[in-house]
């Protein structure tokens, strides 16, 4: 019997779910023109309702698990979260011969590598636009658009929350703590905001583009990690005045037989493309031998947005189906068994300009004491800014910016100038990243 429609069932029915429906019924005699044969959803499986989303029309499942065994749904979207349950569920549809749509970084940078394999070895899709960027289309735009290029790097803003915080931080002189305050009663931030703030997010999405970018397994634990909460308000004052901004970054670069993989707060020139995103706007740079420098900019977060990346995939899928030709595109790019392991480059061997700021007596000799020690591990000073005391006070704000300098040697300077008696101790040190073709 020939097939009549394609049915979909969706896991999930939160901010991102909601959207989903609300795309899915919205767009859905265009998506099945696009497809070829009628794309319907048939089956939500959600534990509770989302009073922002009428599902009344809908087959609606408090089990989620039922989802998966209900044979009028060919393609499972996922977006439940988390890597226990999503997993067991995602699992359990690519055994069952079901194409999974999921949005889920968290649960592709810890397991992708092992769902691959299952969908490969199934003859399924696993489609994952969604995890990273919202609705920018940088997956497609690795894993095919790209093909044909050798990438060199790929960098971007890749956490709203983050980004919405440093720009309001930096444009208004807030606190980091009012800012978050904020984009949590807009919704921009969870109410357990940590994996946003520390940058375990950003990092689960870098973890995926570099897979993409460079042929190498995922690995969850390969970032070098840093968070946004170690950026004052001045940091961001004295960036402005060095002609900089602060974006909290994830970098990914191939160096030779190694990868340098890292998320931290990063000074970035004022007239680079990458520094003009605000807001929850997220960016990806990418660096390859075919087109040189491509900029991507989009939402990175929100319902329709990243509802639109999923829809996306499902089209994809759905598409295949209905030719019946199956998903000849390998989930990572390549083949899980062609994935190259790659060793990371040590943190404290990766060199790039740093600004340094710290506290220091106003007395004589305290500053040749600092220089001395920057000249001892063979990093020279390319501008500095020293503030006048305030009345009454002893101390003033000293900001160094250095010329290139590994990690290390950044380290054994800040760690010896830490223990000098005209310092309090306390060193803020955030790299500088130019972006200049090599």
């Amino acid at each position: 019997m020939s097939r009549q429609r394609i049915g979909v069932g969706l896991c999930g029915l939160g901010t991102v779910g909601s959207g989903v429906v609300t795309l899915l019924d919205r767009h859905a005699r265009e998506l099945s023109s696009r497809c070829g044969l009628a794309l319907e959803l048939v089956h939500i499986g959600a534990r509770r309702d989302n009073p922002n989303c009428d599902t009344s029309r809908y087959k609606v499942s408090r089990d989620i698990f039922d989802v998966v065994s209900d044979p009028d749904v060919d393609i499972l979207v996922e977006l439940i979260g988390g890597t226990t349950t999503a997993f067991d569920l995602v699992q359990g549809a690519l055994n069952a011969g079901k194409h999974v749509v999921t949005a889920n970084k968290a649960l592709m940078a810890a397991r992708g590598n092992e769902l691959a394999a299952l969908a490969e070895e199934n003859g399924v899709a696993l489609r994952y636009e969604a995890a990273v960027a919202g609705g920018i289309p940088i997956i497609k735009t690795l894993r095919e658009s790209l093909a044909a290029n050798a990438i060199q790097s790929v960098a971007g803003i890749i956490n709203g929350t983050g980004n919405f915080i440093l720009t309001e931080m930096a444009k208004a002189g807030r606190d980091f703590e009012d800012v978050l305050a904020e984009a949590q009663a807009l919704g921009y931030a969870e109410a357990d905001p940590t994996f946003d703030i520390d940058g375990t997010d950003a990092a689960h999405k870098l973890v995926i583009l570099a897979t993409l970018a460079f042929g190498i397994p995922l690995n969850s634990e390969g970032p070098f990690t840093e968070g946004i909460n170690s950026v004052a308000p001045e940091d961001l004052r004295f960036a402005a005045e060095l002609g900089y901004v602060i974006k909290h970054l994830g970098i990914a670069t191939r160096a030779g037989e190694r990868v340098d993989l890292r998320v931290h707060p990063t000074l970035i020139p004022v007239d680079k493309q990458i520094a003009t995103v605000d807001g929850v706007l997220n960016t990806v740079m990418i660096r390859s031998d075919g087109v040189g420098e491509l900029v991507l900019v989009g939402p990175g977060a929100g319902a329709l947005p990243t509802a639109s990346a999923v829809c996306g995939d499902v089209a994809d899928v759905a598409q295949h189906m209905a030719r019946g030709i199956g998903d000849s595109l390998p989930v990572l790019g390549r083949p899980v068994s062609e994935l190259q392991e790659l060793a990371t480059v040590p943190r404290g061997e990766v060199e790039s300009e740093w600004y340094l700021r710290m506290v220091v007596a106003d007395e004589p000799g305290a500053m040749a004491d600092i220089t001395r020690l920057l000249g001892d591990q063979d990093i020279s000073i390319e501008s500095l800014i020293q503030r006048p005391p305030e009345t009454g006070s002893t101390q003033v704000s000293v900001v160094i910016v250095t010329d290139r300098a590994p990690g290390a040697a950044i380290e054994r300077a800040t760690s010896a100038i830490a223990a000098l008696d005209a310092t309090d101790g306390s060193i803020t040190m955030l790299r500088i990243e130019s972006f200049e073709a090599a």
